[in-house]
């Protein structure tokens, strides 16, 4: 056989609930809740007693996440002293929970050789997490505390495209010779169980040029007679990521076939690492806080930003909802005269407006996240845009129905009910087409439809609003 086997800390099986619908539980939230206040006192209580030992036994009992939590639920000056308490003893995996903001603060209070020692029992990946984030020479520090073996596979990592299936992987896994049969498998699984991981769910079958040629689930296996050749009972597909994948696309190729794990392979097709849904289920919390951000119009920051920083990642966006209101407004300015002489006009615009913009923020959240799950393909994007103008077209009619009636009741002018009711039905027209083809266009060009959809939507709707009601207004009243 020309492979050695490489043995992969898999996942147990219990993430698998990803693909499951969870009803909501009320009680278990506010269990949750229950859990973090009780832990938050206990850890005050510790401080105050100045009790380091019973601090120390106090997060030993706890998850690395649940401590992350408690870390971010300080405040900062709480916060400094838990840190200098246990630095000594912190398991740099609670970095892996944290916010970005907040673990680049808990990393400055931290020894850096210290961190690299109690990080060796971190998987590659995690431990790619912890180090990327760090500066330059903090990182030469770490690298070179930590043995050859582990400093090579790390740095391989951080050599990969950040939102790559490369940064995503763990470099080790559970791989036999396909020529192998189950007593073979078996074999080897019990005989090296100094080297293999606790939990695994699938073994990799494997050619003499570490080619993976099928994929054995590990239940599968210990339910076949020892005979057995492994190449029979592998599944019917067996599917790969190609390292350089982005990590969208890996998230939706778990999602789609349902896997719980998937092997990685270079460009010679040679398998270099393994990815677990654990890991996905991540991507996919990433990928979902990042568009709800980018359509907030606030990138990438947190919650746990400092004051100054918040304020420089919204002003650009600020900045550009100013810019396009200016033009919104210059359309207002063509029909000064015309509001001065019925002041009902300036009563009434911002409803064309404000509903034709409510009406494409919906579509366009409906195409966006098609886009994203690939659920809006070329084949379908014609009828699409189409469905979604009738929609507009129809809520046009209803309420331009509901809001003329009140119009010329309010104002005592059918005229003007009429017109702001043709507006209206204009409004949501655009907005059904437009709010579709804007993030159509964007993917088109290669530009985050999550990102710029919703400022263009917004001045086109604006636009087109006060365009069609002033416009009408001036034709018919004036």
């Amino acid at each position: 056989m020309g492979f050695n086997p490489v043995e992969v800390q898999l996942f147990s099986a219990a993430p698998i609930g990803f693909f499951m619908n969870i009803q909501n539980n009320t009680d278990h939230i506010s269990n949750e809740d229950n859990a973090l206040d009780l832990n938050l006192k206990k850890l005050h209580l510790c401080i105050a007693k100045d009790n380091s030992s019973e601090l120390i036994q106090f997060i030993k009992d706890l998850h690395n996440a649940d401590i992350a939590e408690i870390i971010q639920n300080l405040d900062d000056d709480t916060r400094l002293e838990f840190i200098k308490r246990i630095k000594e003893n912190f398991d740099p995996e609670i970095l892996t929970y944290l916010n970005e903001s907040i673990r680049e603060e808990i990393v400055e209070l931290l020894d850096i050789k210290q961190l690299a020692t109690n990080a060796s029992e971190l998987e590659v990946d995690d431990a790619v997490d912890v180090i990327e984030d760090l500066e330059e020479s903090d990182q030469e520090t770490f690298l070179s505390s930590i043995p050859d073996s582990e400093r090579k596979l790390i740095e391989e990592g951080l050599n990969y495209p950040e939102d790559s299936a490369g940064r995503l992987m763990q470099r080790k896994f559970v791989a036999v010779d396909n020529s192998w049969n189950v007593g073979n498998a078996i074999d080897y699984l019990r005989n090296e169980t100094e080297n293999l991981p606790e939990d695994f769910y699938d073994v990799y079958l494997v050619d003499k040029v570490d080619k993976v040629t099928g994929i054995v689930p590990l239940g599968r296996l210990m339910s076949s007679k020892r005979d057995v050749i492994l190449n029979k009972i592998q599944n019917k597909k067996t599917r790969t990521i190609k390292v350089l994948t982005d990590q969208e696309e890996v998230a939706y190729q778990f999602t789609k076939y349902a896997m719980v794990s998937a092997p990685v392979v270079d460009d010679q097709d040679s398998i270099i690492g393994s990815i677990t849904v654990d890991d996905v289920v991540e991507v996919i919390e990433e990928e979902r806080e990042e568009d709800i951000l980018k359509l907030g119009g606030v990138g990438q920051t947190d919650i746990f930003e400092d004051l100054i920083n918040t304020i420089k990642s919204r002003f650009s966006w600020l900045l550009v909802n100013l810019l396009t209101a200016v033009a919104a407004s210059i359309v207002i300015v063509f029909f000064q005269a015309s509001i001065e002489k019925v002041v009902a006009l300036a009563v009434l615009m911002p409803i064309v407006a404000s509903m034709g913009g409510n009406a494409g923020t919906q579509t366009m959240t409906v195409a966006v996240r098609a886009l994203a799950t690939k659920e809006l393909t070329p084949t379908n994007t014609i009828k699409i845009v189409i469905k979604e103008t009738f929609v507009g077209g129809i809520n046009g009619i209803i309420f331009a129905l509901i809001v003329g009636i009140l119009s010329a009741y309010w104002f005592n002018d059918n005229l003007l009910g009429i017109i702001i009711a043709l507006a209206m039905i204009i409004n949501l027209v655009i907005a059904g087409l437009v709010g579709a083809l804007i993030p159509i266009s964007l993917n088109k060009m290669n530009i985050d439809p999550a990102l710029a959809s919703g400022v263009i939507l917004t001045t086109i709707t604006d636009v087109f609003g006060f365009l069609s009601f002033l416009g009408l207004a001036t034709i018919f009243l004036i």
